[in-house]
Order: C-alpha cells, then sequence, then structure tokens
C-alpha cells in the first residue's frame, strides 16, 4: 500500500514528512486552494528525496502552464483534480510524466466515463465530490467503488484519518494502489501533524 501526503505547502514541515518516507508528496497549484503552494516554497520541492514521487496538483490548468511547472519544480507526477478532458491527457502523457486523473465519487457518479481515460493515464484518484476540488475532510461512501469495474488502479482520497487506518487495510481491492492523506493531518491547512502521520504509516503499512 502506498501512501501519499498532499498539501504541503511550509519549508520545515515539507522536510519533516519526506523524513517519514511517504511514496509520494503532494503540492497544489491551484490559487484558490488554502493549501497553495507559494513560489518560494515551491523552490523546495526538487529537494525533496529522491525516492519520493513529488506530485504537482492542478485544476484546469493550461497545458503550456503546466508543462512549465513541471520543468522548473522537477516534478515527477501530476494529479489532474479538474474537468480535464481527455484530449489533454492525450497531450501530457507524450510527455512521460505520471498521471493521475481525479474524480470526486458521489451516489450518481457515473464510472463509465472513465473508460477513456483509462489508457491515457497512470492512475485514477477517487475523492469525495466537493465544489473546492478536494480539502473537504468528509469520505464519500468507499461502497459507490464497486460500481468501478476497470483494471486501473487507483488512489482513494477523501477525509481520510487515523481511524481509517484498519479499515483501509481491510479492503480487499487488489486496484487499491494507494492512500491519499490530507486535512486529516492538519494543525492548520498546509501544516501536517507529523506525530499523527507516523503513527498512520505505522498502523497502515503493519501486517
Amino acid at each position: 500500500m502506498k501512501i501519499k501526503v498532499c498539501g504541503m505547502k511550509h519549508a520545515a514541515n515539507i522536510a519533516d514528512v519526506a523524513n517519514l518516507r511517504p511514496d509520494y508528496l503532494g503540492f497544489i497549484f491551484y490559487p484558490k486552494s488554502p493549501r497553495f503552494i507559494s513560489e518560494v516554497s515551491a523552490e523546495l520541492i526538487k529537494y525533496v528525496p529522491a525516492d519520493i514521487k513529488t506530485v504537482g496538483v492542478f485544476v484546469n490548468e493550461g497545458i503550456g502552464e503546466l508543462k512549465l511547472k513541471i520543468a522548473k519544480h522537477q516534478l515527477k507526477a501530476v494529479q489532474l483534480h479538474g474537468t480535464e478532458s481527455t484530449d489533454y491527457c492525450a497531450e501530457l502523457k507524450n510527455s512521460g510524466i505520471e498521471i493521475i486523473k481525479a474524480f470526486g465519487v458521489h451516489p450518481d457518479f457515473d464510472f463509465k466515463q472513465l473508460e477513456a481515460y483509462a489508457p491515457l493515464v497512470d492512475y485514477f484518484l477517487f475523492d469525495t465530490q466537493t465544489p473546492a476540488h478536494g480539502g473537504s475532510g468528509k469520505v464519500f461512501d468507499w461502497k459507490l467503488l464497486e460500481n468501478y469495474h476497470l483494471d486501473k488502479s487507483y488512489f482513494l482520497s477523501g477525509g481520510i484519518g487515523l481511524e481509517h487506518a484498519q479499515q483501509i487495510k481491510a479492503i480487499p481491492d487488489p486496484r487499491l494502489y494507494a492512500i491519499d492523506v490530507n486535512s486529516k493531518f492538519e494543525l492548520e491547512p498546509g501544516l501536517k501533524d507529523v506525530e499523527k502521520l507516523k503513527d498512520f504509516f505505522g498502523k497502515v503499512t503493519s501486517r
């Protein structure tokens, strides 16, 4: 089970969380997010240890600007959290970057729309549907994923906290590739509680 810690924005906190060796560290480049990373802090991304995949989170960013940010910050993956089209994903795929396409899941969510994206992305990310494009702190009904019939592996996101560790370990779906955590491990938006994360890492990865 891979772990992604998303919404990093403070220099010392980035270093402390990186020391826990998550598989992915996420940085939000969406200006309307309370976890939006400043240009100053973004300069630190390239210094994250090479064995941690740095992910830029974008919402309907112009593809030219997105490619510039990938190069500038040496991002290893991008998470597309808006209404990016299949054409958008296809153009990005040609650049060789790892692509995670996020979708907000709700009771009326049509999983069939994922079929066109599946050949163009590396992973899906299933989050709680919210107007703010994530960071709601709310969990969606994981039983809805019984309607997901593709082979593509996915990240599970949306309000996951320490209290969900045992539930996550009990999920039998082999397509569940990674857990994405954010707001439930914060002291304030963008500032993670390192001890709480350490506890979660231990619970999720123990056998």
